[in-house]
């Protein structure tokens, strides 16, 4: 009992109820493992590929209309004997279509860069056919996207060197640090 200064008596308040007992106890927190260096370069090297290759569909976008009157040339030697209206359908068909494709495979690329940086240990073997597609994707559709004269040139150095970052970034993902990385919390211990 405790006395307050009026010479009253004051009694101490009770403490609060406890809590009911939980059947669903909130997850614990999870450690979030820094990037290794080696997936640090290897993300940076693969950002700078998508960059390089963006870069090339938004030229190619740009200049659609210098691309698509050289290709209206390219398909009428193709199909001698058409008609005009089938062979601009035609190249519009194959020029948004190259660069569609380019597109599609760069945004799966993205994608499965994002599961190697959610330690998805698979993604990294799945990057292997996916560049491959984009190699031959490439292959393909430079008979389509790259024009003549320096502004070719230009188009097919990016190409290369968005191919070089994308390789040299996926090598990296094959190294001893990044693997032990992605390998899962159970195979660690």
């Amino acid at each position: 009992m405790a006395f307050q200064s009026g010479g009253e008596e004051r009694h101490p308040s009770a403490p609060p109820p406890r809590p009911g007992p939980s059947y669903s106890t909130p997850p614990p927190i999870p450690v979030v493992t820094p990037l290794p260096g080696t997936v640090r370069t290897a993300r940076t090297l693969w950002l700078f590929s998508f960059g390089a290759g963006l870069a090339v569909l938004l030229g190619s976008f740009v200049a659609r209309d210098s691309n698509l009157q050289r290709l209206h040339g390219v398909v009428a030697n193709m199909a001698a004997g058409s008609g005009a209206a089938a062979v601009g359908r035609t190249a519009e068909i194959v020029f948004w279509g190259s660069i569609g494709a380019l597109l599609l495979v760069t945004l799966f690329e993205a994608a499965v860069l994002a599961a190697v940086l959610n330690r998805r240990n698979w993604a990294r073997w799945t990057l292997l056919p996916l560049l491959a597609s984009h190699a031959l994707i490439l292959l393909l559709a430079s008979a389509f996207l790259v024009p003549a004269g320096a502004a070719g040139s230009y188009v097919v150095m990016l190409w290369g060197a968005g191919l070089l970052l994308a390789v040299a970034g996926l090598a990296l993902l094959f190294l001893p640090s990044a693997g032990a990385w992605l390998r899962p919390e159970s195979a660690r211990a």
